[in-house]
């Protein structure tokens, strides 16, 4: 197998800096469209024999050095009880009837993800047939904060107002939600360990929400706890909290192994910050994909740079791939670290 992403996340020497991209497989690659053609979001999720072949598709393409199993972060709120639907032409998953009191919260169960979300596990196993074991593959969850926003505030918004507003006039209903979350998000993920996923990615993607105080309420700590309780068993745990470069510190000691940086942070000043304490993953401006390849390339050498000489770098966007990027400028992402990296190595 191809371990540099491993070796990477447990800062240990690699030959070249690991690239992968989060949202790599998606919209912008016609193979993914043409699977999509045939199905809709949902059932394409639920059905391992296609989820594992999207998973392989960016690995195929663009030889990246990670895949990440194709699922969607919402189907665990699903698994515990709410009614989840996806409209593209209206914005995308959603949930028709959001969490309003803490009954709504209290009727939620702690569902058992091989009987409830066995589809994801069996798409992380059929993932790694499908690939050979050639790369490893990374199973993920939303963290606890994130997804209580898109349960209280029933679809993806900008700003999360009705979720926002709860955090100040009924924390105690959120924390509720948050415990229930937390102990879910442990098993979910748990689940993915045990079913062979070689790392797994918390994504906090709107802990960036909340305020410094806030943030450390209502997600750093049960992020925390959800880390605390994986059984790791060596696999790498990554943190993506976007929009949190205000907290690099405290993100370090969840018990991660790496942290994922968006592209607001200089990952050159939170290495310097953190030391090797952690593992760093970033963090290219997903936008900075629609510029021609020669400017790819500078921006990505620009980060190495930042990064410098040695190890505990996974080469990532600071956000999920755009669905309009064309193919070759993700290509020439991966062509640039590949290349440009082996002379900090």
């Amino acid at each position: 197998m191809n371990d540099l992403f491993l070796r990477a996340c447990h800062r240990k020497p690699v030959e070249r800096t690991p690239v992968w991209m989060m949202r790599q497989a998606g919209r912008y690659l016609p193979e993914y469209r043409a699977v999509r053609s045939k199905v809709d979001f949902l059932t394409l999720c639920k059905t391992p024999e296609l989820a594992a072949e999207v998973t392989a598709q960016p690995v195929n393409r663009l030889d990246v050095d990670a895949a990440i199993a194709f699922s969607d972060i919402l189907l665990l709120p699903e698994a515990m009880g709410m009614e989840l639907v996806v409209d593209e032409s209206k914005g995308g998953p959603r949930f028709p009837k959001p969490l309003r009191s803490a009954k709504d919260i209290e009727g939620l169960r702690t569902p058992d993800p091989e009987a409830e979300l066995g589809f994801v596990m069996e798409t992380i196993r059929r993932a790694r047939k499908e690939l050979a074991d050639r790369v490893p593959v990374i199973g993920f969850s939303g963290s606890p904060w994130t997804l209580a926003a898109y349960m209280f505030q029933g679809n993806g918004t900008k700003d999360f107002r009705t979720a926002r507003q709860l955090v100040y006039d009924a924390p105690h209903d959120v924390h509720l939600l948050l415990e229930k979350l937390r102990h879910s998000v442990t098993d979910y993920l748990n689940a993915q360990i045990d079913a062979g996923a070689h790392a797994v990615q918390l994504f906090d993607s709107w802990g960036g929400l909340l305020s410094k105080d806030k943030f450390k309420e209502f997600s750093l700590q049960y992020s925390e706890s959800v880390i605390s309780g994986l059984r790791r068993n060596g696999t790498p745990v990554i943190v993506f909290s976007r929009g949190c470069g205000h907290s690099l510190r405290e993100l370090a000691a969840t018990g991660a192994d790496v942290i994922g940086l968006d592209w607001t942070t200089d990952i050159g000043e939170a290495r310097h910050l953190l030391g090797n304490a952690v593992a760093l993953q970033g963090n290219l401006d997903p936008h900075a994909l629609y510029a021609h390849p020669s400017r790819i390339r500078e921006e990505v050498n620009c980060i190495l740079a930042k990064f410098g000489r040695g190890t505990g770098h996974v080469f990532n966007l600071g956000h999920g791939m755009l669905p309009d990027v064309p193919v070759e400028h993700a290509k020439a992402v991966v062509d640039a670290v590949r290349e440009e990296s082996v002379k900090y190595h």
